[in-house]
């Protein structure tokens, strides 16, 4: 293994590559297929799906990562008794590195079912697997130097726009800077680009994107494939936050086929935070992502298929033997015996004409290592009084200069948890500013140079040299997509479920589709309560499916 792995993994390294004894290797034969590689054969290519995790009789297998410019750097060189693989096998995905036969190799294959198959049959042997696989793609994540390299301007709206889908879908990326970083230079002269058309992705398959949307970028790593449109699954969740992540895995550990839609990343707003402290079983707490991510490869673990990001648009009625169909992204369609709608919540925006000029570059909506680089040393105004605000501008003053905190109520005892409200107390650089709105933003360019905030009060106006500002203001139910789906909603855009409606618990009032989580009329709205909405509806699908197989799609109660 290389230094600079060896730095990564540290303690972990004997978990992330086990040697396996010869009783777990004869217990995993059953699962896999032989195979046999010339000395000095590739194996499988980074961008090219692997054949699936391949466990190592004799021989060895480097594990190579592309440096770019021809630089190539040996991971790990597996021999007897190892595996290669990670991640990206266990939903058969595009690889992230290069493995070739150091020597001749003598194996075993598990293809991605079958390796699914091994740790729900194999659990204590699986869970060895898995703990294995998760290292390995935490370790590429940290080491910064595989998957996809996104060149631009480091400040520019886009690079961070990408880094910041790249990130929060777990997916190791690199981004150079194209005004400082020769290597950033050299590949833009190699392929002959326009600064104009800044910023560009190159793919580990070799394809370059001109600024891509998600959706392409996505689809170019293979993290969203087609869907296949003869499939019917039994349950169809929009939404990939924790409410639909708790559903994903309790309907596919209970034998469901299930498909996950999202159409911006998997973890929704619990994803964005920077910490969470009062989760159950976490007592030092986990941070958004964190927490999210071992849900999401959890739900994978079970054979969810996820489709992200991918944007569900229509609800409605099926014809052709499934009971409902989703038209999504790209003239796609799901069919589906059942739908739960755990679309969450979009965030709300400050009512000031020239907000969108500075979204992306210096207004944000999170706060990820990728905010708090931009804003190192700086003073950095946030807004809002809720728990995700507390938890960000915790997080934010540990890089900032200074976090003015400003709120519109007189206190934030009525709207954050105890916790939070004493450690922003005992921050010597968060100043709390309540009675407080922001009345207008200048800069130029679409960089923001000053904010200038009210007290609501006296009316006293106050104007800051700030270039980067956080709202944290709540957010609105995102239903927008479910207008002309005969979905009943309340005043406030949230979902209706349950009896008033003359439907079972959960239940909207179109039989067999359920809302669950922050989109949901009623919810609580903490991430512990969306898992435990997760698991509950999972009954309330069984019920259904059990007692409808041969009924139309309807509509229950009214409207």
């Amino acid at each position: 293994m290389s230094q600079s792995s060896t730095a990564i993994f540290g303690a972990r390294r004997d978990q992330a590559f086990p040697t396996l004894a010869e009783a777990d290797i004869d217990r995993m034969r059953r699962f896999g297929e032989a195979s046999f590689y010339a000395a000095g054969e590739p194996i499988f290519k980074a961008g090219d799906v692997a054949p699936g995790l391949i466990v190592v009789l004799s021989g060895e297998v480097d594990i190579i990562q592309d440096g770019g410019l021809g630089r190539r750097e040996t991971i790990v060189t597996h021999g007897p008794g190892s595996f290669v693989g990670e991640l990206a096998q266990l939903s058969a995905r595009p690889s992230l590195v290069n493995a070739q036969a150091a020597e001749p190799v003598e194996a075993f294959v598990i293809a991605s079912q079958r390796l699914r198959d091994l740790m729900v049959q194999e659990a204590n042997l699986g869970e060895r697997i898995m703990r294995a696989l998760i290292l390995r793609r935490v370790g590429l994540l940290e080491s910064a130097t595989s998957g996809p390299i996104i060149i631009g301007p480091q400040d520019n709206a886009d690079v961070l726009r990408l880094q910041g889908f790249l990130a929060r879908s777990g997916q190791p990326h690199r981004a150079l800077d194209s005004d400082s970083d020769p290597c950033a230079k050299t590949l833009i002269e190699h392929f002959h680009v326009d600064p104009h058309h800044l910023p560009i992705v190159l793919c580990p398959n070799g394809r370059l994107l001109m600024n891509p949307g998600e959706k392409d970028l996505a689809r170019c790593i293979g993290l969203l494939r087609p869907i296949d449109a003869d499939k019917l699954y039994d349950v169809a969740i929009v939404g990939a936050g924790p409410a639909g992540l708790a559903a994903a895995v309790y309907a596919a550990s209970e034998g469901l086929s299930t498909i996950v839609l999202d159409c911006r990343a998997f973890g929704g707003q619990a994803g964005a935070s920077s910490r969470i402290e009062n989760y159950l079983g976490f007592p030092t707490g986990i941070s958004g992502m964190a927490l999210m991510a071992r849900a999401y490869n959890q739900a994978q673990k079970f054979g969810v298929e996820m489709a992200i990001p991918d944007e569900a648009k229509l609800l409605s009625a099926a014809t052709d033997g499934a009971r409902y169909r989703l038209d999504v992204g790209d003239g796609e369609t799901v069919r589906t015996r059942s739908v739960v709608i755990a679309s969450g919540a979009r965030y709300r925006r400050l009512d000031i004409a020239n907000l969108a000029q500075f979204e992306g570059t210096s207004v944000h909506y999170w706060a990820s290592p990728i905010e708090s680089r931009l804003c190192a040393g700086q003073e950095v105004a946030l807004v809002g009084a809720g728990n995700s605000a507390g938890q960000a501008a915790v997080y934010l003053a540990s890089h900032a200069r200074k976090v003015v905190l400003l709120a519109r109520g007189g206190s934030l005892d009525a709207s954050m948890s105890r916790y939070l409200v004493e450690r922003i107390r005992a921050q010597p650089n968060i100043e709390v500013l309540t009675g407080t709105e922001v009345e207008a933003l200048e800069g130029d360019e679409g960089n923001l140079g000053t904010v200038r905030w009210r007290n609501r009060a006296i009316g006293a106006e106050t104007t800051r040299p700030i270039r980067h500002l956080f709202l944290f203001i709540g957010a609105d139910p995102n239903t927008d997509w479910l207008a002309n789906c005969d979905v009943a909603l309340d005043a406030k855009g949230f979902v209706r479920t349950g009896p008033d409606l003359g439907s079972a618990q959960m239940e909207t009032s179109r039989s067999g589709v359920f809302a669950i989580g922050d989109v949901r009329a009623g919810s609580v709205k903490r991430v512990a309560a969306a898992v435990g909405e997760g698991a509950q509806v999972v009954a309330a699908l069984h019920a259904y499916l059990a007692r409808g197989n041969a009924d139309a799609p309807q509509t229950a109660g009214r409207p």
